[in-house]
């Protein structure tokens, strides 16, 4: 019986231990930044997300400070004297669902070079999108990109980003309310106020920061078959293609006819260019499905019937202009061809052509900024 106490003792107090280690590395905030990439494992060309691990050598997990940790910009070190650091943020058309690393839109405009002030500048151009629609999940990652100085970012978006209840409820935002909470602390955000303090976020869960170590050591596991294969998503030889044929529905989101302006927040977008400060910011209106099929008339792809798309559209446009801001509207850039498994994801030619757009796009930002 004594032995069977001891034994219990022991265990309780390796238990003890690990827990006041793993309460002492989430009290300082260091917990999620151990890691192997950019150190031993090359760093990940774009943030971890995935739901099949053993294939991908990937998987989706919530905390920022591991997600940034293993991504490739945290070894970037300073910028070069002649490159021009610019960071792509937005959902998974940005994230390049279905594409590899080398193929998405980040990847197309790394490494390319422009003129500027008679002199040729090198892009050096990160992909920090991730696949969910929410302009909150994008402003978190905003918030932590700005601290590699880059000389410009690139927000990528689409109409399905803006509605309040896309806000708070999607995984990287709600796993990280307390993060967000901060945020609005400095920039103002009224549309979201009211979820906010609903939400009651906490700063601290023992329960978090279990998952949290549990999760940075499996990613530490797979950064080595990442960095040896390049591998880091599935590819299905056969994929659902984007809808074409609807019913005659002209919702969005259980809205008829134009989705008031009250239920959007649209000022994440300026909560954005505050935190930006004299970092400029493109804004990307995303290519997208526009339906040749049945309905086509009501609706231009599943996401959106054209009343209300349109209605966001004019809105979008019109606060480029008020707001005096860069924006490219490539809405109806690419070829329903061009589109994989979704109506915004676009295939490796669809992000070649977005990324010549872009290219003389910026080419008159930097010309018109020196």
């Amino acid at each position: 019986m004594k032995k069977l106490i001891r034994v219990f003792a022991k265990a309780l107090g390796i238990a003890a231990l690990l827990a006041g280690i793993i309460l002492a590395l989430g009290a300082f905030g260091k917990l999620g930044s151990a890691t192997l990439y950019n150190r031993v494992w090359r760093g990940r060309e774009r943030f971890p997300f995935g739901e099949n691990p053993r294939t991908a050598y990937n998987f989706s997990l919530s905390n920022l400070d591991a997600l940034f940790a293993a991504h490739e910009i945290s070894g970037a070190g300073e910028k070069d004297a002649d490159a021009i650091r610019i960071v792509v943020i937005g959902d998974s058309s940005v994230w390049g669902t279905l594409l590899k690393p080398e193929e998405t839109l980040a990847a197309q405009l790394n490494g390319k070079t422009i003129r500027a002030a008679g002199t040729t500048r090198v892009l050096e151009v990160y992909n920090l999108g991730y696949p969910t629609l929410s302009l909150s999940k994008d402003l978190l990652i905003l918030n932590r990109a700005l601290k590699f100085n880059p000389d410009l970012v690139i927000w990528s978006m689409t109409f399905e980003s803006f509605p309040i209840d896309k806000q708070l409820t999607t995984a990287l935002v709600a796993d990280n309310l307390d993060e967000f909470y901060r945020l609005t602390e400095r920039v103002a955000l009224p549309s979201v106020a009211a979820e906010i303090s609903a939400a009651n976020p906490t700063p601290f869960s023992f329960n978090k920061l279990r998952r949290d170590l549990f999760d940075l050591i499996r990613l530490q596991l797979y950064g080595f078959l990442w960095s040896a294969t390049g591998v880091d998503q599935d590819y299905p030889p056969e994929y659902p293609r984007p809808q074409l044929d609807f019913d005659p529905d002209g919702s969005f989101h259980s809205v008829d006819g134009a989705y008031p302006i009250a239920l959007q927040s649209w000022d994440v977008l300026d909560a954005g260019e505050t935190l930006a400060d004299e970092t400029p910011i493109l804004f990307l209106n995303e290519p997208m499905v526009i339906s040749s099929g049945k309905n086509k008339n009501i609706r231009y792809n599943f996401y959106y019937p054209r009343d209300a798309y349109d209605a966001w559209r004019s809105e979008w446009l019109s606060a480029c202009d008020i707001k005096g801001r860069r924006c490219l509207d490539t809405w109806d850039l690419l070829t329903n061809n061009r589109f994989t498994n979704s109506a915004i994801h676009y295939d490796a030619i669809g992000a070649s052509v977005l990324s010549q757009v872009i290219m003389d796009e910026l080419e008159l930002l930097f010309e018109a900024n020196e």
